[in-house]
Parts: C-alpha cells; sequence; structure tokens
C-alpha cells in the first residue's frame, strides 16, 4: 500500500479547516485559514511529501505548521518512533493547528510557536527531514544548517521546489506558490 496515499485517508484534510470550509476539503487548491494564511493545495502537499521521503523513526521539522495538517501527515509516515515539530509564527495559528493536531491522538507530534528572528527550531536540531510550507527568497542556510547527516530538506525558492540534501545536493522539481516565509 501507498504509505503518503494512507497518511491522507488517516488524516482527512477537512479536520484541519476552518469549520464553514470543511465542505471545500475536496477542492484541490489552497483554502485560507486565516491571518493571511493557507492549508496548502492537497497535490502540491503530497508532491511535496514524496520528494521528502519521511521514513518511521524520522526526526522532522515542520516549519509553517498553519492548521496542522501536514504535521498530522508527517506524523502518520513517521509513526510513533518518530517525532514531529511544527513551528508556526502566527499566534492564533499556533493554537488552531494544536486543537487539530490534538485530535489525532498523536502524541509524538506537537506545534510550537516561532522565535522572532530565528527559523526553524535549532535548539532541537539535528532532524532527519524538513518541510517547508512557505516560499522563500532565496534557499534558507539556517535550516539547512538544522539538517542531520543523511538528512533532507523540501522547500520552495522563489516559486521552485527544492530537495535539498545535507550533502549539498539540490534538485528542481516543479514550480509552486505559496505563501511567503517570514
Amino acid at each position: 500500500m501507498d504509505r503518503i496515499a494512507e497518511a491522507f485517508r488517516a488524516m482527512p484534510r477537512e479536520g484541519f479547516l476552518p469549520r464553514r470550509d470543511r465542505p471545500r476539503a475536496g477542492f484541490d487548491g489552497p483554502i485560507a485559514i486565516g491571518a493571511g494564511q493557507t492549508n496548502s493545495q492537497p497535490l502540491t502537499v503530497e508532491a511535496m511529501l514524496r520528494l521528502l521521503d519521511p521514513q518511521p523513526g524520522h526526526r522532522v521539522l515542520d516549519v509553517g505548521a498553519g492548521s496542522g495538517w501536514t504535521t498530522a501527515l508527517l506524523a502518520h509516515l513517521v509513526g510513533p518512533t518518530g517525532e514531529v515539530v511544527g513551528v508556526e509564527r502566527v499566534p492564533k495559528l499556533v493554537d488552531f493547528g494544536r486543537h487539530n493536531l490534538a485530535r489525532t491522538r498523536q502524541p509524538w507530534a506537537r506545534i510550537e510557536p516561532a522565535t522572532d528572528g530565528v527559523l526553524g527550531l535549532p535548539h532541537l536540531a539535528p532532524y532527519d527531514r524538513i518541510l517547508v510550507s512557505a516560499n522563500a527568497t532565496t534557499l534558507p542556510e539556517e535550516l539547512r544548517a538544522q539538517l542531520a547527516e543523511g538528512g533532507r530538506m523540501v522547500v520552495p525558492v522563489s516559486g521552485v521546489m527544492l530537495r535539498v540534501e545535507a550533502d549539498g545536493t539540490i534538485s528542481e522539481h516543479g514550480h509552486y506558490r505559496f505563501v511567503p516565509l517570514v
């Protein structure tokens, strides 16, 4: 069975949307969740997860956790032997994401508020995988430094999806639109 498809079945999008937008969960596009942020397009999330290739037992950083959906999907993929830490800048969305994530009953996943002037959660590094759900203008070296040996990061940079390996290998994987990384 396809692990990514199974994660999508186990963590349906509607549970991570504002109540008024839950009937639109099947829409394959971004849906606003408040504060100028969105719950990302499902096909984009799927593509990013396939590039990231999180495995059971991995430690994962989810940058731009928003509604908690990608954090929950990642937690399903790494399982109870892994750990997922989402980080979010918007306080209202930290609360929203935490509430949504708590309903998934995956205690190996959590969402933390971002610290002003700090990208990611370097005090908890290193991470086997880092997923960035916001568009950077340049490759975020501060996040790259948080990768473990053999780690991987998936990040949109100037609209191009990059897979960045800890060894320095970078590959391009299409063009996407995201809210800005702040």
